[in-house]
């Protein structure tokens, strides 16, 4: 498995992950914000490729010098449970600068397992949406 910084033309690959991932983990109706928002990535966003085939991709974006957000992380379906996700995730957390301490993401009920296994904690729960943080800096 590469690990490297997102381009514009891993675009349509990102996309086929994340239709990969519909119904289960992602809804129709995200597909539009998703798109966009590889049009213009906020932060840093990478893809992780196997054989010349991106089966990942993930990010993070400073919210301020001490907090950061986990995007849009995705593994390809077939690909799941095999530490894959765990691997970018912890690439994308490693990417921080020093001065984030702590970071959170937003997901669904059907995840909060995995990115407790992360180290991630339940903020808040919704239907359809959790908000999860995770301290970076066990002491200070």
């Amino acid at each position: 498995m590469d690990i490297r910084t997102f381009t514009p033309a891993d675009k349509s690959q990102c996309l086929a992950l994340f239709d990969g991932n519909m119904p289960v983990f992602f809804d129709q109706a995200e597909r539009h914000a998703f798109e966009a928002w590889l049009d213009a990535p906020q932060g840093s966003y990478f893809v992780m490729e196997h054989e010349g085939t991106v089966v990942g991709c993930g990010g993070v974006a400073l919210e301020n010098p001490q907090l950061a957000s986990l995007t849009w992380t995705i593994v390809q379906a077939g690909l799941q449970r095999q530490g894959l996700g765990r691997f970018l995730v912890f690439y994308c957390l490693r990417s921080l600068p020093p001065t984030v301490t702590h970071v959170r993401l937003t997901t669904i009920p059907a995840v909060t397992g995995f990115f407790e296994k992360q180290g991630f904690h339940v903020q808040s729960s919704a239907a359809r949406e959790v908000e999860m943080i995770k301290k970076l800096q066990v002491c200070s």
